[in-house]
């Protein structure tokens, strides 16, 4: 399909025929295809790496060569079928475009181990994850998307991702932002007419219309100032777009720089090297960052960087709790739940309706607060249901990398047989332990299954097979 008349129109007189030809030009290329790590789930770490150990570890994955700006990021030579990799299921890297990863970079300098991000409008979840592993197990990442479709997706990545550092919220951004100075981070990937994805998604193209760029760049507006006032004084407003056009970009920022008056101040943003082929700009207070695909090795892609200045107005408040879900775990309980886990005095438990769940000390408060006000699908690790005492797992808890292996035996599998097991299909009982089992591939944990006698009971859930044929 091809480019938007106005589009061209608009990109040629804005960029001039040379810049503006070799962007339309580009958009008709082959995109790159980008990964990024879980480097919690990688052995060795991720950082050192060279491609061809990694190749090791990652059989299906061609490493080409690292992103630039994420330590995490990898191009790959070509694009294989992540959903015939067992590695992809089981949360060991996130299928990213490279360009969104940037935002990583940005916060590098910002101090956000142990930080409260928000993700305000956060599905399929590429940045969430990342944020993830930025924050660490003290931090927390509150990823809202009002699409309740969307919302479940970012939910299953989040748990993929395991790091029981995250909740996911489903509700309009007015109702989390009521979280008022609450988070050191508010990262807004604003709702836009999509022409940084005019390469990859020929919907994108179709979708476009002038009429469809002032409509988003209008509900920029309001999601930005709804942002604001969740931001703590001093904390970090991170804005980006997969568009290019002004209106939405330079523009968003202009009208809500004159809504936010002098509380708005420069942040200190990383070097950005040339060679990296960004553009690098400023729109007011905001350090602007933009990627064209004929310049840097990635898609369209606008960030932009602030602060809230740090004796700007506004004080912590919190939303009435509407409910009580947290019921007291008993002291066996709480025995069994911490067998399962390596650090279990890092955790707080609790039931949430039949299912037991763990979060992180440092932000277990902060998610009840959370729970209590607002609709949140997923948060923490979900252990699972107790029954006599013993614990029938959660999927989810598959995923968790502090999860202790001597809980359960370990039944690591081939990648044939691995593929069986996630499309929920009979597996030989001889590779199991009698009882509940750990299913792994390369050692990377996929889920449980139980053995009992010569059937295997696939626990694998029903709504994340793959169902696709090779």
């Amino acid at each position: 399909m091809e480019l938007p008349r106005s589009f061209v129109a608009r990109v040629l007189r804005d960029l001039g025929e040379a810049e503006g030809g070799a962007l339309c030009a580009a958009l008709d290329t082959v995109p790159p295809v980008s990964v990024r790590l879980n480097p919690a789930k990688c052995t060795p770490a991720v950082a050192g790496m060279a491609s061809d150990n990694l190749s090791a570890g990652f059989p299906h994955l061609a490493f080409a060569r690292r992103v630039p700006w994420c330590d995490a990021g990898w191009y790959l030579a070509e694009r294989p079928s992540f959903t015939f990799d067992s590695d992809f299921h089981a949360g060991a890297y996130y299928v990213q475009e490279a360009s969104s990863q940037f935002v990583g970079y940005l916060l590098r300098d910002a101090g956000v181990a142990g930080a409260r991000i928000l993700d305000l409008c956060a599905a399929p979840g590429g940045k969430t994850t990342l944020y993830a592993s930025l924050v660490g197990e003290s931090g927390l990442v509150v990823a809202n998307e009002i699409d309740r479709r969307r919302a479940a997706v970012l939910a299953d990545n989040v748990r993929k991702w395991g790091l029981g550092n995250m909740a996911v919220t489903a509700c309009d951004p007015q109702a989390v932002c009521d979280f008022e100075a609450w988070f050191d981070v508010v990262a807004v990937d604003a709702p836009c007419s999509g022409e940084g994805m005019f390469r990859k998604d020929p919907e994108a193209r179709a979708a476009w219309s002038e009429a469809n760029v002032r409509m988003c760049a209008a509900r920029q507006d309001t999601i930005l100032r709804e942002a604001w006032r969740a931001l703590k004084p001093g904390g970090v407003l991170l804005y980006s777009t997969c568009t290019f056009n002004r209106e939405e970009d330079e523009g968003t920022l202009e009208r809500f720089a004159a809504f936010a008056g002098g509380e708005l101040v420069a942040a200190e943003v990383p070097p950005v090297p040339v060679e990296w082929g960004i553009l690098c700009g400023k729109a007011g207070a905001f350090h602007t960052f933009r990627f064209y695909p004929h310049r840097t090795l990635g898609e369209g892609f606008f960030a932009a960087v602030a602060r809230k200045a740090p004796d700007a107005s506004g004080r912590p408040r919190t939303p009435k709790a509407r409910r009580s879900l947290f019921a007291a775990v008993d002291r066996a309980a709480r025995e069994e739940l911490m067998r399962w886990t390596l650090a279990p005095e890092r955790m707080c438990y609790a039931r949430v309706a039949d299912t037991c769940y763990g979060w992180f000390e440092a932000q277990a408060d902060a998610v009840r607060q959370l729970s209590e006000a607002l609709p949140v699908i997923c948060s923490g690790v979900a252990f699972g249901q107790l029954f006599k005492g013993r614990l029938k797992p959660d999927p989810a808890l598959a995923f968790h990398p502090g999860l202790n292996r001597d809980a359960v035996p370990t039944a690591d599998l081939d990648e044939e047989t691995a593929l069986r097991y996630l499309r929920r299909q009979d597996i030989a009982a001889d590779a199991l332990c009698e009882g509940l089992n750990l299913i792994a591939c390369r050692n990377r944990a996929l889920g449980f299954a139980k053995r009992i006698g010569a059937r295997v009971n696939n626990m694998y859930p029903n709504s994340l097979r793959i169902i696709k044929q090779e």
